[in-house]
């Protein structure tokens, strides 16, 4: 299987898995998304990785794992995104506005 295939796969299951393809997300559920973050031990990784990148220096497993970094990211972005745009809908009353 193509691995851009795999990565859309990914996608999919995340939104499944934390409800962002339901009509109405709770604020609860959208709040503890925006919580989520990559760690402290994690970001100095992405930093090592990304100089390592600037300088060409990556091998095939740094290579590979600030790939994932990248994806990972990028797919938390994306739910983030989703989240605000939950909460956004809710009324002052936390109730979910009907269109």
């Amino acid at each position: 299987m193509p691995q851009s295939q795999l990565h859309s796969h990914d996608a999919a299951i995340l939104r499944r898995l934390v409800g962002l393809d339901e009509p109405v997300v709770s604020a609860a559920a959208a709040e503890g998304i925006l919580r989520l973050g990559f760690s402290a031990a994690d970001k100095d990784c992405m930093h090592h990785l990304a100089a390592k990148a600037r300088a060409g220096t990556l091998n095939d497993d740094e290579q590979a794992q600030i790939e994932a970094y990248s994806r990972i990211g990028s797919l938390l972005g994306i739910l983030k995104s989703k989240a605000r745009r939950a909460l956004k809908r809710r009324t002052s009353n936390g109730k979910a506005k009907t269109h």
